[in-house]
């Protein structure tokens, strides 16, 4: 029998999947495999199993949500562990599942797994750091990390956006300048995301016609800060179009940028809060895993 490595975060979400554990281990187990169950208790558990026990697995299932996702993947990054991964979502927004077209059916997901195909990935390095599908700053990113599980479990999504609209009164701008294909762009922005999804920030989302997961290349969006209600209707018609090229939004597909910022200037990886720093390098690790779809 082949052997599985199953990652669980029994506090993601609604708890659904500490609430099918059993029924997961005996559906697996239909299909020829033997389950290890490992279960996080702190932040770094998830990327701590996968350095020291992926290699002794045939595949890793990962239950949880997207932070658990990218625990997940920072092991295989750093462990240089090239093992496929299966990821069931059951966190309180799932993001990054989304943008796959992943089931927060748990049992449908196993069978997706078990039955599914792999696909190849881009990872994100942020100075060193791995993530899975955004790095962002300013406008209602803090609210991903900031907003308690509690919260997000009783409310999902709507913690996110309820939390960031609070927050508005303390939006200011973030001054930055960003080198990326041989350019330098400079100004101040209220939003900016590093991705590789159609969800920025939990917040916003892309067109799926600009975003292939696999091609070598992020999506960076930089939203300016208006001046003026003019201005600001700009931005708004952009986003609800989903038509980036104008005048308040810098638009950039990269396979490699240096920001450079101040160095108190927070941001979110894959929902986590990250220490800014003065000089941020993003590169993207083209075809860096294999994730099993259906």
């Amino acid at each position: 029998m082949k052997k599985l490595q199953l990652i669980i975060n029994p506090t993601a979400g609604t708890k659904q999947g500490k609430k099918y554990l059993a029924e997961i281990i005996a559906y697996f187990g239909s299909k020829g495999y033997i389950s290890t169950v490992f279960v996080t208790e702190k932040r770094g558990d998830a990327t701590e199993f996968v350095v020291n026990y992926a290699a002794e697995h045939d595949l890793i299932v990962c239950i949880g949500g997207d932070g658990t996702f990218n625990e997940v993947v920072a092991g295989l990054i750093d462990s240089g562990i090239d093992a496929p991964v299966g990821y069931i979502p059951a966190g309180s927004t799932n993001d990054f599942a989304a943008s796959l077209k992943l089931s927060t059916d748990i049992i449908q997901a196993c069978s997706d797994i078990a039955n599914g195909k792999e696909r190849k990935l881009d990872i994100g390095l942020f100075n060193g750091r791995s993530f899975s599908y955004v790095a962002s700053f300013g406008a209602f990113t803090k609210a991903s990390y900031t907003t308690p599980q509690s919260v997000k479990n009783a409310l999902g999504h709507l913690a996110y956006v309820l939390e960031g609209i609070m927050d508005i009164p303390q939006i200011k701008p973030e001054h930055i300048s960003i080198e990326a294909n041989g350019e330098v762009r400079e100004g101040d922005y209220l939003f900016g995301a590093v991705s590789n999804s159609t969800s920025l920030g939990g917040v916003l989302t892309l067109d799926p016609e600009l975003v292939d997961m696999n091609d070598g290349v992020f999506e960076i969006m930089l939203i300016k800060s208006p001046v003026n209600i003019t201005e600001l209707n700009t931005i708004i018609k952009a986003l609800g179009t989903k038509q980036y090229d104008c005048s308040m939004i810098d638009f950039i597909k990269a396979d490699h940028a240096v920001i450079h910022a101040d160095k108190n200037m927070a941001w979110s990886l894959d929902g986590e809060y990250e220490q800014g720093s003065e000089r941020i390098e993003v590169i993207n690790s083209h075809s860096a895993i294999r994730l099993i779809t259906r």
